[in-house]
């Protein structure tokens, strides 16, 4: 086999790695920010890309799945996109943080109103969800995305472990382990301007105490500086005298 055939087989193996790796990541998905601990909130993108090259995603459906349900799900405003959330009654209710919920956030909806996913473009949606649940490593949430050719893809095939990716996957949300304070990114947050407020008092007293010191300093200057005149003034005064009288 020569150079050019060679070369050839090289440039097909190669887009064919790139075309599959493109069709296994170019679905919807739903990523953290940050952290997604268990028994915590967090805060996750729906990722959703454009897959077609004639057509625009003017819709977007994410089902919340019904055997975690969520007593909090706030959507983020996105511009140029409408927002819908459902919600429907618990068989059992849920107890958070000692109150009794009766319903939950079964579907979230973002529907173009002025704006549109386009070809080789992708929109993130973003969710505060919570609290998460404690027993569970991952949480599946199925989608629905429409194109503005009236063409519905369901991406709602649940992945299994250790087996093949489905051709239209469910987004997974990977949960990690359950945190001290159960509140995940805030609680660091909230950490950090803690921090932040007591170093700002530290600043504020170093700033208060070298201020001090230096009005300090300038006072004794000036002090001084008057009991060098009045000393000087003395001395002249007295050398005046000493004049006259031998003068006298």
């Amino acid at each position: 086999m020569n150079v050019s055939r060679i070369a050839a087989a090289s440039a097909v193996a190669a887009a064919s790695v790139l075309m599959l790796s493109g069709a296994a990541f170019a679905h919807v998905g739903v990523q953290p920010q940050g952290e997604a601990a268990k028994g915590g909130y967090a805060v996750v993108n729906v990722k959703v890309p454009n897959e077609r090259d004639n057509a625009s995603t003017v819709k977007v459906e994410v089902n919340l799945p019904a055997e975690h349900p969520l007593s909090s799900v706030m959507p983020q405003p996105v511009q140029g996109w409408k927002v819908t959330v459902d919600k429907s009654e618990l068989d059992k209710p849920l107890e958070v943080h000692g109150k009794q919920i009766t319903e939950a956030v079964t579907k979230v909806t973002w529907t173009a109103d002025g704006g549109k996913i386009g070809p080789g473009q992708f929109q993130q949606f973003p969710l505060s969800l919570g609290p998460l649940p404690e027993d569970a490593d991952q949480m599946v949430f199925k989608a629905i995305q429409t194109y503005d050719n009236k063409e519905v893809v369901r991406w709602i095939e649940e992945p299994v472990e250790g087996g093949e990716e489905p051709e239209a996957p469910a987004p997974v949300l990977k949960l990690s382990a359950a945190g001290d304070d159960h509140h995940g990114a805030g609680a660091t947050g909230a950490a950090a301007g803690d921090d932040a407020k007591a170093s700002d008092h530290k600043e504020t007293d170093a700033t208060s105490s070298a201020s001090t010191s230096a009005d300090s300093s300038d006072s004794t200057a000036r002090i001084l500086g008057v009991v060098g005149i009045l000393v000087g003034a003395a001395g002249v005064a007295f050398g005046v005298l000493a004049g006259r009288r031998r003068s006298a």
